[in-house]
């Protein structure tokens, strides 16, 4: 699907900023514990948490780190997080979209806007980039032994919209409300995801040149770099040369 193809070059810069072993466990297990907190401790009823464990191993946590996240996230003592979004432009009119979870929502908040005053940037009203993603569900899986049209198809029957197929993974794209059907899809076929999630997928990207492509990229990274930010997601393109460059 025309846009899709632009997103995977995103995919793989933020697989390279994922080595930062550290940060992504952080996400990852907060993700785990807000799972837990806000339903069943049993990810067989909670497929918000099954999805957070599948997410969690496909990032070799340990099995025990997971359990004690789940423990400390459906106790009663647990941290309870909020889950605020915050939208806004960049350098260049990139628009910026950030995900954050929370125990101190006045600290999140604080932190974001620092981050866009520190690069020119505006925060907006939330809705205000309603236009500019599609809410998406998108699942990661390594190619598996079946054929790529028949994958496809298979992905299609679940209501996918999109299969795009690499050198080393199938990602699969379809609607925000899609997402159960195709994970079922996925789970019948005895099927073993990486890793998925519901995604902001940019419409179009905006193209710049290098230098003002790096200026925009300094501002992810410190926004990622934030302990409330769980995800960034932007318009710029990321060519080969910056991806290279990175």
């Amino acid at each position: 699907m025309a846009g899709h193809s632009k997103w995977a070059n995103i995919k793989h810069r933020k697989g390279a900023q994922d080595k930062r072993r550290g940060k992504l466990f952080t996400r990852l297990i907060k993700e785990v514990m807000i799972a837990a907190k806000e339903g069943l401790p049993n990810p067989d009823s909670n497929p918000r948490l099954r999805v957070a464990i599948q997410n969690a191993k496909g990032a070799n946590i340990p099995k025990d780190t997971i359990a004690r996240a789940i423990d400390k996230g459906s106790g009663k003592d647990g941290t309870t997080f909020l889950e605020p979004t915050y939208e806004g432009y960049g350098p260049f009119g990139i628009a910026v979209f950030v995900e954050c979870a929370t125990d101190n929502i006045n600290r999140s908040v604080k932190d974001v806007r620092m981050v866009f005053n520190k690069f020119d940037g505006n925060l907006g009203t939330n809705g205000s980039l309603s236009f500019v993603f599609d809410k998406m569900s998108v699942f990661a899986l390594k190619k598996i032994a079946i054929n790529e049209d028949d994958f496809t198809m298979e992905m299609i029957d679940a209501n996918a919209s999109d299969v795009e197929v690499d050198e080393e993974y199938f990602t699969v794209y379809g609607a925000f409300d899609a997402f159960g059907e195709i994970q079922k899809k996925l789970d019948n076929m005895g099927v073993e995801v990486e890793s998925a999630s519901i995604q902001q997928i940019p419409k179009e990207t905006v193209l710049l040149d290098l230098e003002s492509s790096k200026k925009v990229m300094r501002m992810i990274d410190m926004l990622e770099e934030l302990d409330d930010v769980q995800q960034v997601y932007h318009t710029l393109e990321l060519t080969e040369e910056l991806v290279n460059e990175l």
